[in-house]
């Protein structure tokens, strides 16, 4: 990777971006498909932080205009894998002689994003595994990108974010990117949750193998499944358990281990030939205090009560309100649109309407935000959850969310 190209480039990206933005506050209308394109061209082939930021953006796609967020999306769905040659440079890294260790590899990934992209591989035992191959390069690029992304993220100003709040949600972002180039830290992760969920039924999660694995490549079992993004046209009894499991995993790991699964691609989850669900990377796992936990709770707790007052109160707990003025007409919108949810009795997720009034209420967040903020200490946790919403929203997911929750209330006294 050449670092003079690829800052070159990303101030490019950054400048489009900021002429999209600049344009619309002076009342034009900006051509965010033409945007959305050029970003996905420029960062599915640069790959690392930036086009990392881009996932993140594209999964606030209920905030995003519309032609923005769906060629964001494509760098979930199909970001342009690295030539072979390139990978095989990092695989000749890890192991020297690569023909010593495996029988073969299979040039092509079968799966690709940001960081890195996975191939399958056989051993000369005739085991079939996957490696997590780390694009060559680009632990030494980071830094110098993480200076463009936070140039980009700067144009958050134009949407009144002040640039205190900015400066923090980039070192979050910044933390995260960092902790997954470790692939030591992922290993360990994937044998601690392997340990947790050992006696669960409806979870499986891939062995590491530690003998084959280091800074650059991490080695898994061969676990198949369907991608969840490919579920779609499954029964709906597989949607459904998968959709269940999904949810009782994310309580559990918030509500007993304190801790989540902070990269809710679509591509890290699948479901087995049984229905089980596969969780497949785990090299973005954060902690989740208890005292987040609980103003977490009285939020929610107040937005289904109807208490504006106490949202509010909620809000400014969590470093998300500043200002003077709470925006009471819009908290109670708000929770017009959530609290249907929550009522008694399966909920379906892919309900549009629920959708449709979330996307009317974003010109009115837009113009509340000088007075709401995203909490700066909680930019994963947010993406996090709201990644999950969205992939259960694609399961179809009929959920008790009213019986799922009141245990879980009890967190907000």
């Amino acid at each position: 990777m050449r670092e003079r190209g690829r800052t070159r480039r990303l101030m490019g990206l950054g400048a489009r971006t900021g002429g999209a933005l600049l344009k619309t506050r002076l009342g034009g209308q900006a051509d965010w498909r033409a945007l959305g394109e050029a970003l996905f061209e420029g960062l599915s082939e640069l790959k690392g932080p930036a086009m990392k930021l881009a996932q993140v953006m594209s999964q606030w796609d209920d905030l995003l205009p519309p032609d923005l967020a769906e060629e964001l999306a494509r760098l979930q769905r199909q970001a342009e894998p690295m030539p072979w040659p390139k990978i095989r440079e990092a695989l000749l890294l890890q192991y020297g002689d690569i023909d010593h260790h495996f029988r073969e590899i299979e040039e092509r990934p079968f799966a690709s994003a940001s960081m890195g992209q996975v191939h399958r591989a056989t051993t000369h035992g005739g085991e079939t595994v996957v490696l997590k191959v780390q694009y060559p390069g680009l632990a030494d690029v980071l830094e110098s990108d993480l200076v463009q992304v936070r140039r980009i993220m700067r144009l958050g100003r134009w949407l009144k974010v002040p640039q205190a709040r900015l400066d923090a949600l980039f070192e979050e972002l910044a933390e995260s990117l960092r902790g997954e180039l470790d692939y030591h830290a992922e290993a360990d992760a994937l044998a601690r949750y392997r340990e947790r969920y050992k006696d669960n039924l409806s979870l499986v999660i891939p062995e590491p193998l530690p003998a084959l694995s280091g800074q650059h490549v991490l080695a898994m079992r061969y676990v198949g499944g369907t991608p969840l993004r490919d579920l779609a046209d499954a029964d709906d009894v597989t949607r459904q358990g998968i959709a269940q499991a999904l949810a009782d995993w994310i309580t559990q790991e918030l509500f007993t281990y304190g801790e989540l699964h902070a990269d809710p691609h679509a591509g890290n989850f699948a479901a087995d030939d049984q229905g089980r669900l596969v969780i497949y990377d785990l090299g973005a796992v954060i902690a989740v205090p208890e005292v987040r936990i609980k103003a977490m709770m009285q939020l929610l707790d107040a937005t289904l009560k109807h208490d504006p007052m106490g949202m509010d109160e909620a809000l400014m707990q969590m470093g998300g309100r500043q200002g003077q003025g709470a925006p009471l007409a819009l908290y109670r919108e708000s929770a017009e649109c959530i609290a249907p949810l929550f009522e008694p009795g399966e909920q379906d997720f892919s309900d549009v309407r629920v959708h449709r009034r979330l996307r009317e209420l974003t010109p009115k967040v837009w113009a509340a935000m000088d007075r709401l903020q995203p909490p700066a200490d909680t930019l994963l946790l947010s993406r996090a959850l709201n990644g999950h919403y969205w992939n259960l929203v694609r399961l179809g997911a009929r959920l008790d969310m009213h019986e799922r929750s009141r245990p879980l209330l009890k967190r907000a006294h």
